[in-house]
C-alpha cells in the first residue's frame, strides 16, 4: 500500500511538473517577443513539458516531495529548468520554431524556474503555517537553548508535530552575537551568560516559560550547570531535545512519531572536552589478538569487553564469577559484534589452578584485569574475601598470564588504593605494588610480560554507586541519603574512562618514552575536579524537577567503616607527572622486589584462608605503612 500511495505522488508531481512546463513555453514566448504570438505552433506547448520531464529524470525531479522543499530542491528545480530550456530550443530549432529574440532560451530557464520553484516553496510556507496555529491551552511554553542550526532543526521538526505540544518565547544563542536575530520567526533574546536577565524579562512580562529545551545536541558540562542553576532560581524544569539524527526522523516525508523531550542526565553535567585517542594504534594492540578480560560482567568490565571488540581481536575471553552478569555482556556482544568470536568463562580468580588451567587453554596476548570486590563497606564486612580477591587474586592472574608469555596484563586500580583508610583500598593498592614490580622486572630484563596500571576514581552509574542508589531513592519520594556533607569523590563517565585505560595500553606496550615508566609508573587518569556528594543529589533532584529538600529530603548518615572524606589520586605530596598525552598523568609510588611482595601475599593469603583477620590486617599494614584504618568510620572526618 505505501508502494502504491509514493506511485500515485510521483505521477501527479509528473503531471503537474508537465502542465508548468507547458504554460512556461507561451509566457517566455511573450516575455521574449512581445509582439509576436506566442501560442503558435501549439505543438511546442507539449515540447516544453517533454523537455523539462527528460531534463528532470536525472536529478529525480518528480520525486520531490513538495511539502518538505527546501534549497536542495530549489537547486534541483533550477538545473532541471536549465536543461529543459536548452533540449527545447534544441527542438524548436529543429522544427523550425526558433525566437527572433537570441535571448530566449535564457528567458525560459528562468520562467521554468519560476513557474516550477514558486509553487514548491507556496506548497511549504502553507503547510508550515498550517501546522503553526496558535497550541492549544494547555501547551507548555519553553525557552530553546541552543546553537542557531540545532534551534532551527528542532523549530522545524516542532513544526511538523500536529499535536503542537510547545509555545516557544524565544530562543538562547551560545554567545552574545546573535541576539536580536530572529530564527523561523522567534527571537534570539541573548546568550546563555544572560539567562538570568532574559528569565527576570519574562518574568516582568508574564511570560516565563515552563521549561528550558537544550537544542545543543552535545553541550558542556559546565554549559548545562549554568542553564540548571538558572532554571532552579526560577522554579523551570529543563529537558533535552532529540538528537539531530532523531530529529530529522521528524521532519522527513515518513515522520510519523511525535516530539518527545528528554530529561538530562547526570552523566550530561560531567560532558568534557573530547579527549583525542590513538584509535588507530589501540586497533594495531588488539586486532587479531587472543584478549582476555576479568570481571567482565561489571562494570568496567563490560564496557571493556564492548570497546575492545570494536577493534577486531582473534578472540575474547571473558571471564566472571557470576553466572547472570556474564550472560548479560555475552547477549550484547552476540547482538553488537557478531562477528568476534568470543567465550565465556565462569571462574573465580581466588581458585589459583582454575585460573592457569584456564590461561594454559586460552593463552591470552594481552589481558585486561577488571574482576575486583570494590564496595568499601562490603569488603569490610568481608575483608579476608576482599583480600583474597583483590590482592591474592590480582598474583593468580598475573603470574597465570606472565607463564603463558602474554604480551601485557592491564589491572584496574581506584584511587581508593591512595593513602588507603579501608580493606578494600589497601588491598588493592596491595595488588598495583605486586604489577609493579613485576614491570619493573621485565622492563630490566627486556623481555617477559608487561604490567600496566591505570587507577581513577567512580565512574557514574556503576554497579553499587551512589548514582542508582539515588536514582532509587528518588522513584521512592526519597529521602537521599548522603554519608556527610563534606564528602566529595571524582567522578568520570566509564566511556570515556575505558577510553584512557586503553590509550594508556597503547603508549606503555609501544614503549613510548614517558616519564616515570621505568621506575614501575602507574597511569592516573585526569578525573577533573572532585564532585561533593551532597551537591550530586541536590543535581539529580533538580534534574527530576523537584526542588532540594523542599519536594526531596537530604538526610546526612555519617561515615561507614573504611570511608574517608577526600579521595586522593596520588600519594603524600608527591605531584602529577604529565605524560604529554591529554586525560593521562603518571604516579611513581614506592616498589617492592616481586618475591618480597610474592612472599607477604602468600603469608596475608594463609592468614585469610585460616580465618585470622587480626593477622591478615597486620600483615598488610608491615606491608603498606600509610594504611590508617578507619574501621569504625568515625576516624574518617578527624583524619581530613
Amino acid at each position: 500500500m505505501p508502494a502504491v500511495r509514493s506511485l500515485i505522488r510521483i505521477a501527479v508531481n509528473v503531471a503537474l511538473d508537465a502542465l508548468l512546463a507547458a504554460i512556461a513555453v507561451p509566457v517566455a514566448r511573450w516575455i521574449a517577443d512581445p509582439a509576436g504570438n506566442a501560442l503558435t505552433p501549439l505543438w511546442l506547448l507539449p515540447a516544453g513539458a517533454v523537455a523539462l520531464l527528460i531534463a528532470g529524470v536525472p536529478f529525480r525531479l518528480s520525486r520531490q516531495y513538495w511539502r518538505f522543499a527546501g534549497i536542495e530542491d530549489l537547486l534541483t528545480v533550477a538545473a532541471s529548468s536549465a536543461v529543459g530550456a536548452a533540449l527545447f530550443a534544441l527542438s524548436a530549432m529543429a522544427g523550425g520554431a526558433t525566437s527572433s529574440n537570441p535571448a530566449f532560451p535564457v528567458v525560459h530557464a528562468f520562467t521554468l524556474l519560476v513557474l516550477l520553484g514558486a509553487p514548491r516553496v507556496f506548497y511549504r510556507r502553507l503547510r508550515l503555517r498550517g501546522a503553526s496555529q496558535p497550541p492549544h491551552a494547555d501547551a507548555a511554553s519553553i525557552l530553546l537553548v541552543g546553537e542557531g542550526e540545532d534551534a532551527d532543526l528542532f523549530l522545524r521538526a516542532m513544526a511538523q508535530d500536529r499535536r503542537q505540544a510547545f509555545q516557544v518565547e524565544g530562543i538562547l544563542a551560545p554567545t552574545a552575537r546573535l541576539t536580536g536575530r530572529r530564527i523561523q520567526g522567534y527571537p534570539i533574546l541573548g546568550s546563555v551568560a544572560d539567562a538570568g536577565a532574559v528569565l527576570e524579562g519574562l518574568r516582568e512580562e508574564s511570560r516565563l516559560p515552563d521549561m528550558l529545551v537544550i537544542a545543543s545536541p552535545d553541550p558542556s558540562g559546565a554549559f548545562l550547570t549554568t542553564i540548571l542553576a538558572q532554571a532552579d532560581r526560577f522554579g523551570l524544569q529543563v529537558r533535552r531535545a532529540p538528537r539531530p539524527t532523531a530529529l530529522d526522523a521528524h521532519t522527513g516525508p515518513e515522520h510519523t512519531r511525535p516530539l518527545e523531550l528528554k530529561p538530562v542526565a547526570i552523566e550530561d553535567l560531567l560532558n568534557r572536552a573530547q579527549v583525542p585517542l590513538d584509535r588507530d594504534g589501540m586497533a594495531r594492540l588488539i586486532q587479531g589478538r587472543r584478549v582476555v578480560v576479568t570481571g567482565a560482567g561489571g562494570t568496567i568490565g563490560s564496557e571493556l569487553a564492548r570497546q575492545v571488540a570494536a577493534f577486531g581481536p582473534a578472540n575474547l575471553v571473558l571471564i566472571d564469577n557470576g553466572e547472570f552478569a556474564l550472560w548479560q555482556i555475552d547477549l550484547e556482544l552476540a547482538e553488537t559484534h557478531p562477528g568476534v568470536p568470543r567465550r565465556t568463562l565462569i571462574a573465580d580468580i581466588r581458585d589459583e589452578a582454575r585460573i592457569r588451567a584456564v590461561f594454559e587453554e586460552v593463552r591470552p596476548e594481552l589481558l585486561f584485569h577488571a574482576a575486583a570486590l570494590k564496595h568499601v563497606p562490603m569488603v569490610e564486612a568481608n575483608p579476608l574475601e576482599g583480600l583474597l580477591t583483590n590482592a591474592a587474586g590480582t598474583r593468580h592472574v598475573a603470574d597465570a598470564a606472565r607463564a603463558v608469555g602474554t604480551l601485557a596484563m592491564v589491572l584496574i586500580s581506584t584511587d581508593k588504593a591512595v593513602n588507603p583508610t579501608s580493606v578494600m583500598g589497601a588491598s588493592k593498592r596491595l595488588a598495583e605494588m605486586y604489577c609493579q614490580a613485576l614491570d619493573i622486572q621485565a622492563r630490566a630484563s627486556g623481555s617477559g610480560m608487561r604490567c600496566i596500571t591505570v587507577r581513577f576514581g567512580n565512574v557514574l552509574g556503576s554497579t553499587g554507586s551512589v548514582v542508582p542508589l539515588f536514582q532509587r531513592q528518588l522513584a521512592r519520594g526519597g529521602p537521599l541519603t548522603v554519608t556527610h556533607p563534606d564528602m566529595q569523590r571524582y567522578f568520570m563517565t566509564v566511556r570515556e574512562a575505558v577510553g584512557l585505560v586503553l590509550q594508556a595500553s597503547v603508549l606503555r606496550v609501544g614503549d613510548a618514552d614517558l616519564p616515570l615508566s621505568r621506575d614501575g609508573g602507574i597511569f592516573v587518569l585526569d578525573m577533573g575536579d572532585p564532585v561533593k556528594i551532597v551537591d550530586l543529589a541536590r543535581q539529580m533532584i533538580r534534574l527530576a524537577g523537584l526542588r532540594p529538600e523542599e519536594d526531596v529530603e537530604i538526610r546526612f548518615t555519617g561515615l561507614r567503616p573504611g570511608e574517608k572524606l577526600y579521595e586522593e589520586l596520588f600519594h603524600g605530596k608527591e605531584p602529577p607527572v604529565p605524560t604529554g598525552h591529554p586525560g593521562l598523568l603518571m604516579a611513581s609510588p614506592r616498589t617492592a622486589d616481586p618475591a618480597i611482595v610474592g612472599r607477604a601475599l602468600d603469608e596475608i593469603a594463609a592468614a585469610c584462608r585460616g580465618g585470622q583477620p587480626r593477622l591478615a590486617l597486620s600483615l598488610l599494614g608491615r606491608l603498606i605503612p600509610e594504611f590508617e584504618h578507619n574501621a569504625d568510620g568515625a576516624s574518617g572526618e578527624a583524619r581530613a
